[in-house]
């Protein structure tokens, strides 16, 4: 811990609270019914440091059980000395998933502290490379009717998304026909984007992206599962040249990301800040992605990403989930809209810019 005056990290705590969604939902290779959010707040100065990422309960009680001894008494300024504090007592536990889940929440609250010290937004606190960031609207589950899939994604297309993206893999004879009615729901102005988490052999993933060339798709993401880097090096030398291919939203730690930079896998690197380690994670990536002149896209989780992809140059997008947009937005005062398919924080709000709304999360968690 670096040595330095007040203010320090006098509380952390945590909570999880779980959402039913409004529809039951699935991917490639996955069903789901409910999403849990872990919430974290730190204390220090006065003020209360607001940070949040989605997981498995369990990431909570590690928070208030191992990360909150190591938090407590740090300088409030120092954020990734503290990072680095709670990287290490997780060691034994094991860094991977719920640990990084969980350190994710408790940084984006340590910045969203710092910057509510100096009374600033945090992109100022970090430096901003841009006013706001182009979005692409994610849904289209696999669970979805074609019908409601045509409405969802000709509804963000007819609000001025610029991109789309939904989810195939797990009926691939039916993913050719879904497709076509998506491209056909939103017309040719709009880049069509496919996302099969990892549910196609690679041998599948190459004759898929063939057909979904068709459909003019611009982006493949997880053609085979990001464990296989040969298998995504070769989807990716062999797609069409106006697809690009995408992985990179279960990295944990800079070593992940390093590996699949270096074997070639991706043309876009996907990260998420709820898991790779908060605004200190996502800046070590980003660092990654200058070394390595490749272009970021931010995964998932809008308001948590909103800041520091404003302050990330090679970030070319964010996620609009479907999920996280309807959640963030009734957990959180201070919820940004899209403008023009684009969106920008409020600088005239301090931190990361948002608040609990307590009273809905209190009713949400009894």
């Amino acid at each position: 811990m670096l040595l330095r005056s007040e203010p320090t990290i006098d509380s952390v705590s945590a909570r999880a609270v779980t959402i039913p969604t409004d529809a039951p939902e699935s991917d490639g290779t996955l069903e789901w019914t409910s999403t849990t959010v872990i919430i974290v707040e730190v204390q220090g100065g006065g003020r209360t440091g607001l940070g949040y990422s989605y997981g498995a309960r369990a990431a909570a009680a590690l928070v208030d059980e191992m990360l909150a001894p190591a938090v407590r008494g740090h300088d409030a300024f120092d954020v990734p000395a503290t990072y680095d504090a709670m990287v290490a007592r997780v060691r034994n536990a094991g860094r991977p998933g719920i640990a990084s889940t969980a350190i994710s929440a408790v940084d984006l609250a340590l910045w969203d502290l710092k910057a509510k010290l100096l009374d600033r937004p945090l992109v100022s606190v970090l430096g901003a490379a841009r006013g706001s960031v182009s979005l692409y609207g994610s849904g289209g589950f696999t669970s979805y009717p074609i019908q409601r899939l045509k409405e969802q994604l000709g509804g963000w297309a007819s609000q001025g998304l610029k991109r789309v993206k939904m989810k195939v893999g797990r009926k691939p004879e039916r993913d050719p026909i879904r497709v076509r009615a998506a491209r056909e729901a939103i017309g040719p102005g709009v880049e069509l984007f496919v996302d099969a988490n990892g549910a196609y052999t690679r041998k599948q993933a190459l004759r898929m992206s063939r057909t979904f060339a068709d459909s003019d798709v611009r982006w493949f993401e997880e053609p085979v599962t990001s464990d296989d880097l040969e298998g995504l090096r070769l989807v990716r030398d062999r797609a069409p040249e106006t697809m690009d291919v995408a992985a990179g939203e279960y990295g944990y730690d800079p070593v992940y990301f390093r590996r699949m930079l270096a074997a070639g896998a991706v043309d876009v690197l996907q990260v998420d800040a709820t898991r790779c380690g908060g605004v200190t994670g996502f800046l070590r990536v980003a660092a990654l992605c200058d070394a390595w002149n490749l272009p970021l896209s931010a995964h998932t989780a809008p308001m948590a990403h909103l800041h520091v992809v404003c302050a990330a140059p090679r970030v070319i997008h964010l996620e609009w989930f479907h999920d996280h947009v309807r959640i963030e937005s009734m957990l959180f005062d201070g919820f940004v809209q899209p403008r023009d398919g684009a969106l920008g924080p409020d600088l005239s709000r301090p931190g990361l810019g948002i608040e609990l709304k307590r009273s809905d999360v209190n009713a949400l968690a009894a």
